[in-house]
């Protein structure tokens, strides 16, 4: 019996909650009420009679207690249960749930608290913040405020890690336990993916220098290599080489005796792209902090040589290619990235997304211009995977 009038109380206050009203933006006087047979078909069924009796009593309880109005067919049988409004607190109180009103403001607190962190968290708390005051549920909120906070303090740390960091040495850093961040790994990903400049999901925290393992770079192309002492000369070998963040450290020298040096964002582009005079690095989306190192080292011993960047022919492709130049100091040049690949290539290119125009838009008026003006002007972009 106490599971039916639980369950009637959380259906009218589902109700209240959702409405104009919770948000004070009704302008007339509004009532919360249920369709019992709707809501309970057994109480429809007259073959299930405990059933009915057992839902009659609850709701005659219910409104004894004053938290609800009922109103009755010619047959006895209840068809609508309304919400006693002056009794809201008291429903809250037998129900011993909060109210979505005390939620919301402990979520707004919250978001304001951690809002101007960083970049990611600005637009994901600002936009929680707007939802809210549209009474739509928080991105991601799942009813538990403290676990929400591990969320936002996830977002709020995780774009100031500089050097390769274990995940669960982060999550020692964060929040003093070495398994709380890959319980929620999954949802810090999403935000970040949805809210950041990231070029693909699967790396977004390799990016951003946080690895379960020690990360790699790989590169392939005319040079010569020295670790330890010991020199590898990368004109004889057929493929690719890859050194760990372990090994950075222990590179002497690269000397490079190509005539350019070529950063590749896609993997499977990487893979084959066959170097004729160019030395080739895997670059991955957003250089994390060991492929930023790398960079910086190989332009202190070939500072002459002229540096491009292969990457997608969209807004994330040249955001990747004014991060790395950011981030480096080095000036990347862009290769393939111009109007005429794209008119070679509009059989494979892809339709602008509003947040691709969004982000495009933004771009106007840097160097890049007349790329962007082109892909705004045609509605297009393109994949590397997708070039002729």
């Amino acid at each position: 019996m106490k599971k039916y009038k639980e369950a009637i109380l959380s259906q009218l206050i589902d109700k209240y909650e959702r409405s104009k009203s919770f948000i004070g933006k009704n302008e007339v006087n509004q009532s919360f009420s249920i369709d019992l047979v709707k809501a309970f078909p057994e109480y429809g069924d007259d073959a299930k009679y405990n059933e009915i009796q057992a839902i009659d009593h609850a709701v005659t309880e219910l409104s004894d207690e004053g938290w609800v109005r009922i109103r009755r067919r010619k047959n006895g049988l209840i068809s609508a249960v309304t919400l006693e409004m002056s009794a809201l607190q008291e429903c809250y109180t037998f129900l011993k749930r909060k109210p979505k009103k005390n939620i919301n403001e402990e979520l707004s607190g919250l978001l304001m608290h951690y809002r101007d962190e960083n970049e990611i968290t600005r637009k994901f708390c600002s936009n929680q913040l707007e939802r809210l005051s549209r009474n739509k549920r928080a991105e991601y909120f799942v009813g538990d405020i403290e676990e929400y906070e591990l969320l936002l303090k996830a977002l709020s740390n995780i774009l100031s890690v500089d050097q390769e960091t274990y995940e669960r040495d982060f999550s020692v850093r964060t929040y003093g336990d070495s398994k709380i961040f890959e319980k929620i790994r999954s949802t810090i990903v999403s935000v970040l993916y949805e809210y950041g400049e990231f070029s693909d999901r699967e790396t977004v925290l390799e990016d951003l220098n946080i690895v379960k393992n020690p990360g790699h770079v790989y590169f392939k192309g005319p040079g010569i290599i020295s670790i330890s002492g010991q020199r590898i000369d990368l004109n004889k070998i057929h493929g690719d080489l890859a050194v760990s963040s372990k090994t950075l450290k222990d590179i002497d020298h690269i000397i490079v005796t190509g005539n350019k040096i070529l950063t590749i964002e896609n993997l499977t582009t990487f893979n084959v792209y066959i170097p004729d005079d160019e030395f080739v690095i895997y670059l991955g989306g957003y250089h994390n902090a060991v492929r930023r190192e790398f960079i910086v080292r190989l332009h202190q011993w070939n500072p002459d040589l002229p540096y491009y960047h292969y990457g997608d022919i969209d807004a994330g492709g040249f955001y990747i290619l004014q991060h790395l130049k950011r981030k480096t100091g080095v000036k990347f040049i862009p290769f393939r990235m111009n109007i005429e690949t794209l008119k070679s290539n509009m059989a494979r290119t892809k339709k602008l997304t509003e947040n691709d125009k969004r982000r495009l838009n933004n771009l106007l008026g840097s160097e890049y211009d007349d790329v962007v003006k082109f892909m705004l002007e045609n509605n297009c972009k393109l994949e590397q995977e997708n070039l002729d």
